[in-house]
């Protein structure tokens, strides 16, 4: 059955596996900073992860991976130099293997939930940063709009409470990202558990 599934792959030209294989694997060019692809128009362009700025970035990890050695995939983390650092998480899968962090129980488990999360709660974030560039507009305007009756309100009122709200400041508040919680660990330890997917409501206990 494992090998049913890993064989139903889309077949690569020669060419481009080989050149896959030099790039990534024998000449680190993505590492050393020297690996050049064309854009859309022809020209040749070099890639920097350091130019990631509008992203959160996620890496994982198999504590057993004997194809992509430990710190390889996070190492990506400190490339995007870009990327704020509460922006950045990493998972290493315990137990895992290098198919295991795709497929599987530990998949199911420990990676699946953690990329969901991460996804989630990114998708949080960047609408409540487009909620607060969009509210000082409208709360200046708010402001504008209601001068007229404020200050004719506190030019009626007497001396005292009234009149010292009307003159106090408008306070802003500023939306703050949320931060993610990724597991390390099986949180189940159970093989019956393991064996299936997560329930909503198990996802949001984690």
């Amino acid at each position: 059955k494992f090998y049913d599934e890993y064989n139903a792959v889309l077949d690569m030209d020669a060419d481009y596996y080989l050149e896959t294989i030099k790039t990534v694997f024998q000449e680190f060019k993505l590492v050393n900073g020297t690996w050049d692809v064309k854009s859309a128009d022809g020209k040749l362009e070099r890639v920097r992860p350091g130019d990631i700025k509008t992203t959160a970035v996620m890496t994982i990890e198999g504590e057993l991976d004997d194809i992509s050695g430990s710190g390889q995939t996070r190492a990506a983390l400190g490339m995007c130099t870009g990327v704020p650092e509460e922006k950045k998480v990493h998972l290493e899968a315990e137990g895992a293997g290098h198919y295991g962090i795709f497929s599987g129980r530990r998949w199911r488990v420990l990676v699946y939930p953690a990329v969901k999360a991460f996804i989630h709660e990114n998708n949080q974030a960047l609408a409540h940063a487009r909620q607060a560039l969009a509210a000082p507009e409208s709360i200046a305007q708010k402001i504008e709009e209601a001068k007229p009756a404020t200050v004719e309100a506190a030019k009626q009122a007497p001396a005292g409470p009234a009149r010292q709200a009307a003159k106090a400041p408008v306070a802003k508040a500023a939306a703050k990202p949320a931060l993610v919680a990724v597991p390390k660990s099986d949180p189940s330890g159970a093989a019956g558990e393991a064996m299936r997917d997560p329930s909503p409501a198990e996802n949001s206990a984690k």
